[in-house]
């Protein structure tokens, strides 16, 4: 029997806030432990929260920008539940009325290769909802230590519909989820800090079947490529737990990237397990139209959408326009380039693979690169008006990330220009064709690749400064070709 895979996300993301969600107490990571915390966080008696309107901001964006149905009115309910990471006992979060509702994430699956596009599909989402995060517990030999700074975080939980049919989809949609987050500047989504964790739902079912499978949550996945790993791995023990005659347990499993396996945690919990109920403490929030509209003027233009626009209007390959949307400081330097003149599909290029390059080869940000847009637009001006030639370009741009020195001076300095003398670069041309006889026969024989022996001559004879397209018009000429 054949078998399909069923998958649902639940994605915990922290909004990027100067405080906590109930609390004036600053949020942040790298801090001395328990040094971000106060009456609310650690929930001493008397201590009463109150609400974060940055974090409310934050969750009504990401619904926007994801289309969702932004609630009218939102609530807050304690969940219940005892473990030493929380304070309270409980976790102030949304059950019955969460900020947003339906919505979906636009994904792009692999494509046949780098520079082929894939197929686009939409991920529908169930809610997305507002919480608190909770601290962490620091595992040694011997004893659990709680940090409390982490709790109190604000949080956003977006869970999608069971509707992932595949680790691959799984994977693009955390990456274009990720990207479209950073881009609002809702969150860093840096996994390593914990700003961005994901659980798994997972379940198989015969091909045909309608009804869910019993699904298995995956825990611990910290990286995006530990959760396509971990998706394939629990999809592969399922169907041989299924196909050797066994059943599949409702249970919540701990997943382990190093080794590639998997280990029972705990059987899995309902939501009626947790005892939901309205937090007293905390008032209904209405969101009108005005607040909304206030906050939709201030999305930025969507990742693919970004993309599309690159690509039909600025013509640029997908290969260009497919580096260029996983950044978003990376787009607006591209534009701005394109601005002072730059022919994109040239600036993409000296972008994508040139600057890119070297900043990484030097370890620097982008902000730190010593060759600015109005750099790139110098360099694509000079190639486009045949001032330099591409291996010129390459000197020039090697030149420039080591100096900062605009490109017209660095050309200058190195004399570099090319020549466009018509007499001199004849005399070259000359002198190439009668040092070469056996080229020319070929070339006039019939094979016009061999025309490029001669250019080669005279772009030594040169040094370089031939204009290859005169060179090129040159020789054609002098052959009869």
């Amino acid at each position: 029997m054949n078998y399909e895979t069923v998958i649902g996300l639940e994605v915990h993301v922290q909004i990027k806030t100067a405080s906590k969600m109930f609390t004036r107490v600053a949020a942040g990571y790298g801090q001395s432990e328990n040094t971000l915390t106060n009456p609310v966080v650690l929930a001493l008696p008397g201590a009463l929260p109150v609400l974060n309107k940055a974090a409310i901001d934050a969750i009504i964006k990401t619904g926007l920008m994801l289309d969702c149905t932004i609630a009218s009115v939102t609530r807050w309910d304690r969940k219940n539940y005892f473990y030493p990471d929380s304070p309270k006992n409980y976790q102030i979060t949304q059950y019955e009325h969460p900020v947003c509702l339906g919505g979906a994430v636009e994904i792009e699956l692999p494509g046949a290769s780098l520079a082929v596009m894939g197929e686009h599909k939409t991920i529908p989402l169930t809610r997305i909802h507002l919480e608190e995060d909770v601290g962490k517990l620091n595992h040694g030999t011997n004893d659990s230590l709680v940090d409390y700074n982490r709790a109190g975080t604000p949080l956003m939980e977006i869970v999608t519909d069971p509707a992932i049919k595949s680790a691959d989809e799984a994977f693009a949609f955390l990456t274009s989820l990720r990207t479209s987050l950073i881009y609002a500047g809702i969150s860093d989504c840096d996994m390593e800090k914990g700003q961005m964790r994901c659980d798994a739902n997972i379940s198989i079912r015969p091909v045909g079947e309608t009804k869910l499978g019993t699904k298995v949550e995956l825990k611990n996945l910290n990286s995006i490529s530990y959760i396509r790993d971990g998706i394939l791995t629990e999809i592969k023990r399922q169907t041989n737990v299924v196909t050797s005659g066994g059943t599949i347990t409702q249970e919540t499993r701990l997943y382990d990237g190093e080794s590639g396996r998997s280990a029972s945690m705990r059987s899995k919990e309902m939501a009626h397990d947790y005892r939901y109920f309205p937090d007293p403490d905390l008032m209904p929030v209405r969101i009108d139209e005005p607040w909304k509209a206030r906050l939709r003027a201030e999305l930025p233009e969507r990742p693919f959408v970004k993309q599309r626009r690159f690509m039909e209007q600025l013509t640029l390959p997908y290969s260009s326009a497919a580096v260029l949307i996983r950044d978003h400081a990376l787009c607006d330097y591209f534009e701005a380039a394109v601005k002072l003149g730059a022919k994109p599909t040239l600036a993409a290029n000296w972008i994508t693979n040139d600057l890119l390059r070297d900043l990484a080869a030097a370890g620097q940000s982008l902000n730190e690169s010593p060759v600015t847009p109005a750099h790139i637009a110098g360099l694509v001006a000079l190639l486009d008006q045949g001032v330099i030639s591409s291996n010129q370009a390459k000197e020039v741009f090697t030149e420039m990330f080591k100096s900062g020195e605009q490109p017209l001076a660095v050309v200058d300095r190195k004399g570099l220009r090319q020549s466009t003398d018509t007499s001199q670069l004849e005399g070259w041309c000359d002198a190439a064709i009668a040092g070469d006889p056996r080229s020319v026969e070929q070339v006039k024989t019939g094979n016009p690749k061999a025309i490029n022996a001669l250019k080669g001559a005279v772009m030594k004879l040169s040094a370089g400064k031939a204009n290859p397209k005169l060179v090129d018009e040159i020789l054609k000429k002098r052959l009869g070709v």
